[in-house]
């Protein structure tokens, strides 16, 4: 029987899909890429935003069509936006056969096995998953519950014994970056957010799995490793020491063939020095600096159930740029939140003035179903949301383009990640698939993806930067 995995949503997401098209593979199903050759589509969707939500919907929806009219006798949803609401999202989706949570990733194959012979599936009720575990985080043993991107080694698998166990993982992507999972869930409370009770309490991967998954990674042809969670400043807490992750770093980076470790998703308020110096000063360890922002506005912050000010985050801003000049910084930004005035939207826009980010996400409010700010007042009406959101990102692309063209001079080493329309890749300060990319001009055409080339900044365009190789 044949599969198709459909991924919608961050690169957590990527680690997951991989992690099922595993556990199928091993179970004897035959994975292809397009759903219009497989016998069942499994689509494992996002529940972030409204936008994701509806897009996960439309991929359902057209798999159903591919039902109708070829050869798919099944298409399953998974993911989060399957488990977030479950029940509700089968009733409201007939199109779709079943609707499958993450208890059920264990069993997957034979999950699909069934509702491809027509049984019928009974969709799970949502709960809060947070309440699997125990609140203290070094209490917590998630070897009793599913966790996504968490799946044990296959000990089973043929293999060289110098290798050691490898991850129940199938690489659906041939590209030379390849998403690392460093833990799963989050144990903060931000009121626009729902992620922590459908992903559950923050449950950090063991040091020895995250360095096994890389080793075989780069054993796969990966070049980059990009270091995922919902939140990586938290790493290792409930393993008993919270600067796992400095020590862990250079083990990644020294493993052969990988060139570039990179990590994602760091909260300002938990960004510590020795974090920071690791990140700047590793060999191997990209300067890259993604940090969730949010906001400026200390009154909005606190409001969203968060910390921090302008001179807090310029700071930090400024302790990065002294170990690592070069390095890259984005961020994420709400605007339109519950209370936010016109007062708090000029910090806001201020501050991005004075950050000089490389990429900053702008997102308008709208409200998530569950969270606490859902049921705050002084909701702004949805036109002035637009409105605000719309300066936000006019100023942003402006602020953004000018910090890419301070890049011009500057010698950069790029990955090459395709060869489709010229040679195309990025530089380190650039992260995957959001950060834009650098286009080199008059590459040799020995040139392949996966190579790593030194190379100097001659223009831009917008975020994306033009290089040319040294004579």
């Amino acid at each position: 029987m044949s599969v198709a995995v459909v991924t919608l949503g961050c690169a957590r997401n990527e680690v997951d899909s991989e992690e099922l098209a595993g556990r199928l593979e091993a179970d004897g199903f035959v994975l292809v890429a397009d759903p219009e050759d497989a016998d069942t589509v499994l689509v494992n969707t996002c529940g972030f935003v409204e936008a994701a939500k509806k897009d996960s919907v439309d991929t359902l929806l057209d798999a159903a069509d591919l039902k109708e009219h070829g050869r798919p006798k099944a298409v399953v949803a998974v993911g989060c936006m399957a488990e977030r609401y479950g029940q509700d999202l089968a009733e409201s989706l007939p199109e779709a056969d079943a609707v499958l949570g993450f208890d059920d990733y264990p069993d997957i194959a034979a999950r699909l096995r069934s509702i491809v012979a027509g049984e019928k599936h009974v969709p799970h009720v949502p709960s809060d998953r947070r309440r699997l575990l125990p609140i203290s985080p070094v209490a917590r043993d998630a070897t009793g519950v599913s966790v996504p991107g968490h799946a044990v080694p296959d000990l089973e698998a043929e293999q060289s014994p110098a290798t050691g166990p490898r991850a129940m993982r199938r690489r659906l992507d041939g590209g030379p970056m390849a998403p690392l999972k460093l833990a799963s869930g989050c144990d903060r409370r931000c009121a626009f957010c729902a992620i922590p009770s459908f992903r559950g309490s923050f449950v950090s991967r063991r040091p020895s799995d995250v360095i096994a998954e890389g080793r075989w990674l780069a054993e796969q042809g990966v070049k980059e490793l990009f270091l995922v969670s919902e939140n990586s400043t938290s790493y290792g807490k409930d393993l008993g020491d919270l600067r796992l992750l400095e020590t862990m770093l250079p083990e990644l980076a020294a493993i052969d063939g990988i060139d570039w470790v990179r990590v994602s998703y760091l909260q300002p308020a938990e960004t510590r020095p020795g974090l920071i110096e690791a990140i700047a000063g590793t060999p191997g360890v990209v300067p890259y600096f993604d940090l969730s922002f949010q906001h400026a506005s200390a009154t909005l912050l606190r409001r969203m159930r968060r910390f921090g000010d302008p001179d807090s985050f310029l700071d930090l801003l400024e302790r990065v740029r002294a170990q690592a000049p070069e390095a890259g910084v984005r961020s994420n930004v709400i605007v339109g939140f519950p209370g936010e005035t016109e007062d708090d939207l000029q910090v806001l826009c201020d501050f991005l003035e004075a950050a000089r980010l490389d990429v900053t996400g702008v997102f308008g409010y709208s409200d998530e179903d569950g969270t606490e700010a859902a049921g705050y007042e002084g909701k702004l009406d949805p036109d002035e949301v637009a409105e605000r959101t719309a300066h936000v990102t006019a100023l942003v692309e402006e602020l953004n383009a000018q910090r890419a063209e301070e890049r011009v001079g500057e010698r950069v080493e790029v990955l090459v990640e395709s060869l489709e329309d010229g040679v195309e890749g990025r530089a380190r300060h650039q992260g995957p698939e959001v950060d834009g990319t650098t286009r080199l001009l008059d590459a040799p055409a020995s040139v392949k993806i996966g190579d790593l080339l030194d190379a100097v900044v001659v223009g831009t365009e917008g975020v994306d930067l033009v290089a040319e190789l040294p004579a």
